[in-house]
C-alpha cells in the first residue's frame, strides 16, 4: 500500500457536505470527469490509529470514524473557521507531535485539525 486513495462519508445531502468541505476546507469534491484532476494532499505523517469502543474522542457513542487533516497553521485555521461561525474547540495542550484542534462537520462527523510540531 502507499497510502490513502480517499474518504468517502454518506450523507443526506451529498451536495451541501460536499460544498462546505471545499469551502471551509479547502478540499475540492471529486471531479466530474477522469480528465479533469482530483484534490492532492501535500505528503506528510499520517496516522492510522484503532480505538477501543468505548473511546470518547469520537463524540457520539455510535460514531466510528474521525478524519484529521494537517494543516500548516493551526491558529489561521482556527481564525477563518470562526470567522464563519463554525465551532471549534483548540485543545490548549502542546504535544511533542503537535498542535490539535476539534470541530463537526454539518453534519455531525467529527474531525480534528492537527499542525504538526
Amino acid at each position: 500500500m502507499t497510502g490513502i486513495g480517499g474518504v468517502f462519508l454518506r450523507s443526506t445531502d451529498p451536495d451541501r457536505l460536499g460544498r462546505w468541505y471545499a469551502e471551509h476546507l479547502g478540499v475540492d469534491p471529486p471531479p466530474g470527469t477522469y480528465d479533469d484532476p482530483v484534490w492532492e494532499q501535500e505528503a506528510g505523517l499520517t496516522v492510522w490509529a484503532i480505538f477501543g469502543a468505548d473511546a470518547d474522542m469520537f463524540g457520539r457513542p455510535d460514531q466510528q470514524w474521525m478524519v484529521n487533516f494537517r494543516v500548516r497553521d493551526l491558529g489561521a485555521m482556527v481564525d477563518q473557521l470562526r470567522a464563519v461561525d463554525i465551532a471549534v474547540q483548540v485543545d490548549p495542550e502542546r504535544y511533542p507531535n503537535g498542535r490539535f484542534a476539534r470541530l463537526d462537520d454539518p453534519d455531525g462527523n467529527p474531525i480534528q485539525l492537527w499542525e504538526p510540531s
